[in-house]
């Protein structure tokens, strides 16, 4: 079978493609399109007609990707995060203090500690305009579908530039009614007979966790389970159980109680971008404001 040549391929029909691909069916695309089902559906009859096979396949549960549509998953992101970052560089000038700036960040941290600093810029700097992609999945700024980056991991490639913050530590915490009810556990080992707050998957964090504390934890020691830190973060607030949380953020809730004092785990933290982006004014502003205000941020929630 001859394919097409890719110039021959609308783009409209690609972000069709790439919407049902994400959502699963017509209607969801099309919410996240911001336009009419029978529109979606026309877009992919017409790439499957350019391609000459059928990308999709009605199910019960709504539309799966063929074999074909899964291949084409990676290059149709790579072609939309690519078409995202055009829109972005074209935003403004390059020695312009406005335009987009699109940044990638952990549920916790983009939630709880970023919006204060991003303020502070929107504050000074009124034109430039903010993105937040929340996810704990490190976005590749090397294929742009971010310009900066908050990682827990000091990044290897040679094409990005990376600040070290600061080590924001986590703590054992649990709400001082739960504390009064169950006990105040002195170690890690004793907080097993609590109700635990933690993952239903294990994570780079839980493994820290355990090489800290020489205790091994599985999801069956856990009383409410979720791998969203917000939702974790909200269970320990509202004394499902105990769990662990950045000390900077139990430090503003005085109806947290830190257990095990001696138990801390440590999260090497970097601001990141691409070395092509550096002297891009608005992303030099807003790098040097996270380094500042997430370095203040670190240093606040150190371990005493």
């Amino acid at each position: 079978m001859s394919m097409p040549a890719a110039e021959t391929i609308d783009w409209e029909q690609q972000r069709a493609f790439l919407s049902v691909l994400r959502e699963g069916s017509l209607s969801g695309a099309a919410r996240m399109l911001g336009t009419a089902q029978p529109t979606v559906r026309r877009r992919i009859e017409d790439l499957e007609r350019h391609l000459g096979v059928a990308l999709f396949t009605r199910s019960p549960t709504g539309l799966t990707p063929t074999a074909l549509a899964r291949e084409l998953a990676a290059p149709a992101e790579a072609m939309a995060a690519a078409a995202a970052a055009f829109a972005r560089t074209a935003s403004a000038e390059a020695g312009a203090a406005a335009g987009v700036v699109r940044i990638t960040a952990s549920e916790v941290i983009g939630m709880e500690v970023l919006p204060p600093i991003l303020a502070r810029i929107s504050k000074a700097h009124p034109a430039l305009v903010f993105e937040l992609a929340l996810t704990n999945l490190a976005e590749d700024l090397l294929r742009r579908e971010a310009d900066i980056a908050v990682r827990m991991i000091r990044p290897v490639q040679e094409a990005l530039v990376a600040k070290r913050v600061g080590t924001i530590a986590l703590g054992l915490h649990g709400h001082k009614d739960l504390l009064d009810a169950w006990g105040r556990p002195a170690s890690l080992a004793e907080a097993k007979a609590l109700p635990l707050v933690g993952f239903e998957t294990p994570t780079a964090g839980v493994r820290a966790i355990k090489a800290a504390s020489g205790v091994d934890l599985g999801p069956e020691d856990f009383a409410f389970r979720a791998d969203s830190d917000l939702a974790q973060l909200a269970a320990i607030r509202a004394g499902l159980g105990v769990g662990f949380c950045q000390l900077g953020l139990a430090a503003r809730d005085p109806s947290l109680e830190r257990v095990v004092p001696d138990l801390a785990i440590g999260l090497e933290t970097f601001v990141v971008t691409h070395e092509d982006l550096r002297d891009v004014r608005r992303i030099r502003i807003v790098f040097d404001a996270l380094v500042e205000g997430l370095t203040t941020y670190a240093r606040a929630g150190s371990p005493t």
